[in-house]
């Protein structure tokens, strides 16, 4: 099949690239542009470790969504959190509290709670039951996760309050 040129805008760089219409978006991130913090798991959109924030900051599973459908759009990976040369609040708290363990479903995990918190910085347990439940740790089993989130909400709070 003949490939497409798409305009993809990632962590606030635009690319012009060639993909082929079946090609995801995770395909995209990890082989042509080389961003391999967004991880490939299931590839199914059961694990959540492909999890990437489009341009309303909404979570998106990007094994499951063809790169053709984001022509002309924006998407953030875990390379485009860190805000300068500082670590977000989310980031800075799921190392402080043990919630990495292995590594390999954090970025995930980081980017569905970020697109939790930056709606919703005051969530309820069951808001962030919600937003993670298609992200799956085996190391942590979430207790570590809930808490880093928790605590990060509380830090952007007093950010929000100090702003």
């Amino acid at each position: 099949m003949a490939k497409q040129i798409i305009t993809l805008t990632v962590n606030g760089d635009e690319h012009e690239l060639a993909v082929a219409p079946y090609q995801t978006l995770l395909e995209v991130l990890r082989d042509e542009l080389d961003l391999i913090g967004t991880k490939r798991g299931c590839t199914a959109g059961s694990c959540g470790v492909c999890t990437v924030n489009g341009e309303q900051g909404e979570a998106v599973l990007s094994c499951c969504t063809l790169a053709v459908d984001w022509n002309g759009r924006s998407v953030t990976t875990v390379e485009g959190v860190q805000e300068g040369t500082e670590l977000h609040p989310i980031q800075k708290k799921f190392l402080e509290h043990g919630a990495v363990q292995c590594g390999f479903c954090t970025p995930g995990l980081v980017m569905s709670a970020k697109a939790l918190l930056d709606v919703n910085t005051s969530p309820t347990e069951r808001d962030i039951n919600e937003a993670m439940a298609g992200a799956i740790c085996r190391c942590t089993g979430h207790i570590k996760v809930k808490i880093a989130i928790r605590e990060a909400a509380k830090a952007l709070r007093e950010r929000e309050g100090a702003g």
